[in-house]
């Protein structure tokens, strides 16, 4: 099936119910630091507050599976939370896992190529094979097929879609040197079109300065209902500031309502001794005290039991919070630290892939 669209299917939008979230253990030496033994715990919540209302599909290498063990071991035993043995190169289950598409009867996956968000431009490191294999595995494992989308390079978190034929995605990261460079932009929104069953591709310009993901639209732009987006906003004089006027201006032109949701207050950085942690691969790209990481509140995940909101210990955590409350009345707000998470490069909606329910 190399059109779903043709075929009734279409991307079910995040806050539609799900059947299960996917995610990977975190392990990577150039990823997360002193092997990720301060990280675990965070994805052992994040983990425990999904499995409350749906399933949580694991991957583990053999390397990680005693610590999972050991963090989730009533998930697991209940089985709330179920284990797949697969090695993978990071952890990044949203751009790595299969983007779901359904008719409303059937589930299939598209496996997209992914080359560590750029490959030779601007990849972010030296080895994603394995990486690449997991959305085909991961349909293997659900008993589901598998719509290969290759060679066509996307990452789900530069997708979202409000169920109803709308995605929005921005320029700056599908229209980038390491993505599609041969293809222009009117055959990359028909891919988009095609694959996810969308009538209307809404292209933003930009997504949040210094996002490594050469700007997945996951941290600046997310919807909360059909016809309504959360907006990644600073009033501060600037880069940010620039980019998200420019936003707001197309989405309040596609006629969608925008909520300003704030970023926080200050920037987020490594520390020394987050530095000393990480083990490098031969060629990756070395972090430094002066990276700013690309810490947003957008990047939440709505599942059943709640909306997991990530929090950076900052003045405008509690705003965020708050304004997200307001757009999910029916759900728990389940706030985090994530100050661990962000260290990895990404956050909640990153690690998490969900799977619609049929």
């Amino acid at each position: 099936m190399k059109a779903p669209k043709q075929h009734g299917f279409y991307m079910p939008a995040e806050f539609a119910p799900h059947s299960a979230t996917i995610m990977i253990w975190c392990e990577r030496g150039g990823s997360w630091p002193y092997g990720a033994k301060n990280a675990r715990p965070i994805f052992a919540q994040i983990i425990k507050a999904i499995a409350k209302g749906e399933k949580v599909y694991l991957a583990v290498s053999s390397s990680g599976m005693a610590s999972a063990r050991q963090l989730l071991s009533a998930q697991i035993n209940s089985g709330a939370v179920e284990l797949w043995t697969v090695e993978t190169n990071d952890c990044w289950a949203r751009d790595m896992a299969p983007t779901f598409v359904t008719n409303g009867e059937k589930l299939s996956g598209i496996d997209w190529q992914f080359n560590a968000w750029g490959g030779a431009a601007d990849g972010l490191y030296p080895q994603w094979d394995k990486d690449d294999k997991f959305a085909a595995e991961a349909c293997k494992l659900l008993n589901i097929d598998c719509i290969s989308a290759r060679p066509f390079v996307l990452e789900g978190g530069s997708v979202h879609s409000n169920g109803a034929g709308t995605v929005i995605t921005t320029e700056e990261c599908l229209l980038s040197a390491g993505r599609n460079p041969n293809l222009s932009k009117a055959q990359i929104e028909e891919n988009l079109k095609k694959y996810l069953g969308a009538s209307r591709v809404i292209w933003l310009p930009y997504g949040v300065v210094d996002d490594e993901t050469n700007g997945h639209v996951d941290n600046i732009c997310a919807f909360v209902n059909a016809d309504t987006v959360v907006l990644g906003w600073t009033d501060e004089a600037g880069e940010q500031h620039n980019r998200c006027k420019a936003d707001l201006e197309v989405l309040e032109g596609a006629g969608l309502k925008v909520i300003k949701l704030p970023f926080p207050k200050k920037a987020v950085r490594f520390t020394q001794y987050d530095l000393d942690g990480f083990n490098y691969e031969n060629g990756e790209i070395e972090r430094s005290l002066t990276d700013n990481l690309a810490a947003s509140y957008v990047n939440f995940y709505i599942c059943n039991a709640a909306v997991l909101v990530p929090q950076f210990g900052d003045e405008n955590d509690k705003a965020a919070v708050e304004i997200l409350a307001k757009c999910f009345p029916e759900r728990e707000i389940f706030p985090f630290d994530a100050r661990e998470i962000i260290k990895g490069g990404g956050n909640v909606h990153c690690l998490t892939q969900q799977i619609p329910k049929v």
